[in-house]
């Protein structure tokens, strides 16, 4: 993986939307993937920002979302549908979107149909992810093991206790849907962004050339083209570790 340490979230914000900017230069009908979380927030913010200045066309991209909680209507403020409408889709001219639908009666069949409609445009040219305190990404948690195709997942209780702060007194879905460790991998290109330093540890985890279930970003370091891009907060137990040996007890379960 090829690291970027900048000195705060905007500098990782604006790097990633240069990365973003260079893809659609070299290929205007891209087809790119999308998380919804806080870090990939300030990208959309600084993507809107270029778009309103004339400096990127988005009419010949589509993108795909990388997860939905389940069940959870489209129109609901917190679905990541209605987040992804409101601070991107509605505030740029890109008109080719498709997510995971929430409302599905059958998440299987739902999950098979949107892994064709990827297929079927010909795969993921760039993906821009977040990752969370417990090394998830998607929605896609620590496990045993992993379906490579989009599917329905239990949330653990880290990413139910994350997302309290947004759903408030509102009832808080448990589920979610989400593009399988093997979906992602299949794209082209993948950014990470990380930010903050309550993910450092995770950050040092990712760094250790460890590949393992208790941190599914890890996964990433089998990627031929992944680019970190990170603040220096996020990357200060990674400094501090640099010149010592990986201490796979931080794995949890790892034997």
């Amino acid at each position: 993986m090829n690291k970027i340490v900048l000195d705060n979230y905007e500098e990782v914000c604006k790097a990633a939307a240069d990365v973003f900017a260079q893809q659609l230069k070299e290929k205007p009908d891209s087809v790119l993937g999308f998380a919804v979380g806080s870090t990939n927030i300030g990208l959309y913010k600084e993507l809107v920002r270029r778009y309103d200045a004339g400096e990127i066309d988005f009419s010949k991209a589509r993108s795909f979302n990388i997860d939905e909680y389940y069940p959870m209507k489209k129109n609901h403020p917190k679905s990541h549908n209605s987040i992804m409408h409101s601070h991107l889709f509605e505030k740029t001219n890109l008109a080719q979107f498709s997510l995971l639908s929430g409302e599905t009666d059958d998440p299987p069949t739902e999950c098979a149909r949107y892994d064709w409609e990827i297929k079927a445009v010909g795969g993921i040219d760039i993906m821009f992810l977040g990752i969370g305190l417990n090394g998830q990404i998607g929605f896609n948690e620590p496990a045993d093991s992993y379906p490579m195709c989009s599917y329905l997942v239990n949330l653990s209780e880290s990413s139910i206790e994350a997302g309290k702060r947004y759903f408030a007194d509102d009832v808080q879905p448990t589920k979610a849907l989400t593009m399988g460790i093997g979906g992602i991998m299949r794209s082209k290109k993948i950014v990470l962004m990380i930010s903050g330093e309550d993910k450092a540890q995770i950050a040092r985890m990712l760094f250790q050339d460890i590949v393992h279930t208790d941190v599914p970003g890890s996964f990433l370091n089998l990627h031929p083209d992944v680019t970190v891009i990170m603040d220096m907060p996020a990357d200060g137990i990674v400094l501090r570790s640099a010149m010592s040996a990986p201490n796979t007890s931080d794995w949890g379960i790892w034997r």
